[in-house]
């Protein structure tokens, strides 16, 4: 495989002033991640708080990868609390517990914010001892009972005409582009990857991501969709699939549910947790069924089809319109609107800009402003 070109990055984000970096001081932000995107989408966050004297905490679910993804990051956090499953009783029952399990750790802490990207039981504890909530998130279909409902969202631009789930529209803040591009114009591409992964300069490389079969708004035609991609990928002559199952009891029953995948080296599935967006640039197009990676890939101006097929985000219909992902929404675009090519890596890439991270800096601060206690 050919070495990419590193990508024309922007400039970093301004140190802030002597008198901007004191805004923070003695000032403590919790934040929790509960699924394994937060953790590239916080770090630049965290870094850019930190450059202005706040203190951030982290907490952290063992669910999917996060925690393993976490520790790559090198991130400092308790880890508390775990995933349910799909089952709604279940569901409820792990919110109430995680959001009991986190008591302890806000006692400690005393934070003045907690600041997540759809972290429900942080919302309860917060709610309960009346900690201002800061909600960062960029799907306006997900449910929120009243319960988990947070003070503040801050949310795409493109999204503001749509029912969103802070109680007063004043509470709603907004930023330019999407959340991918907070931490995407970081990206360097690695090319130890190849070699890990076994990835031929000769192939076609596709990632594929499997529907959130325990989400909520989980739509079962995205399993079809995805189980009729695999098959081409089978039967296509120089076609390589690296598949990202997002747990191990979703990977458990792909291996045993379609054995023949795996006989070779046609599919593989990573042994451990990998940089996304690196594999993503090692990837001549991108076929899943969640929202993150998709969107990632179309931060990074690789070619990706969606076969989510739950209710349509704002986002992801911004996207299509502009030409950065096709939605995938009948079996005959699984078989005749996903074209396998090669892409040529030493592209540069859409390295976005910092719209997305200053936006969202300054909308935290002026929210610690504006109604945090010191």
């Amino acid at each position: 495989m050919s070495a990419p070109l590193p990508m024309p990055l922007n400039p970093p984000m301004s140190a802030p002033s002597a008198d901007a970096s004191r805004t923070g001081a003695g000032k403590k932000i919790w934040i929790d991640l509960e699924n394994t995107p937060h953790i590239p989408f916080f770090k630049p966050i965290i870094r850019e708080l930190e450059q202005r004297g706040y203190t951030v905490v982290l907490t952290a679910r063992d669910a999917f990868q996060v925690c393993e993804l976490a520790d790559k990051f090198g991130f400092t956090y308790k880890k508390i609390g775990r995933h349910y499953g799909k089952n709604r009783l279940l569901k409820a029952w792990g919110l109430a517990w995680r959001s009991l399990q986190l008591l302890g750790f806000v006692l400690k802490e005393r934070p003045i914010m907690g600041l997540n990207h759809g972290a429900r039981a942080q919302i309860v504890i917060c709610n309960l001892f009346r900690i201002p909530t800061v909600m960062i998130m960029d799907y306006e279909h997900s449910e929120m009972p009243a319960i988990v409902a947070p003070r503040w969202e801050i949310v795409p631009e493109v999204l503001l005409s749509e029912n969103l789930h802070a109680k007063s529209k004043e509470r709603i803040r907004k930023y330019r582009g999407i959340k991918e591009d907070v931490y995407a114009p970081e990206f360097k591409p690695d090319t130890s990857l190849s070699e890990q992964l076994n990835l031929g300069d000769k192939e076609i490389i596709v990632t594929v991501r499997p529907p959130a079969t325990e989400a909520h708004y989980h739509n079962p035609e995205s399993e079809r969709f995805f189980i009729e991609f695999m098959e081409r990928v089978m039967v296509t002559p120089g076609v390589k699939a690296v598949l990202l199952p997002r747990n191990k009891a979703q990977e458990s029953h792909i291996r045993a549910s379609w054995p023949r995948w795996f006989e070779g080296d046609k599919v593989i599935v990573p042994k451990q947790a990998v940089d996304g967006l690196n594999l993503l640039w090692h990837s001549d197009l991108v076929v899943s069924g969640g929202g993150t990676m998709n969107r990632e890939a179309a931060a990074l101006g690789i070619p990706v089809y969606s076969i989510f097929r739950g209710e349509s985000g704002a986002v992801d219909r911004h996207l299509q319109k502009e030409g950065k992902m096709v939605l995938i929404e009948t079996s005959a675009d699984v078989h005749n609107s996903i074209p396998f090519q090669r892409r040529d890596r030493n592209t540069a890439a859409n390295g976005g800009t910092r719209s997305a991270l200053s936006d969202i800096v300054r909308e935290v601060e002026g929210i610690v402003r504006a109604d945090c206690r010191k």
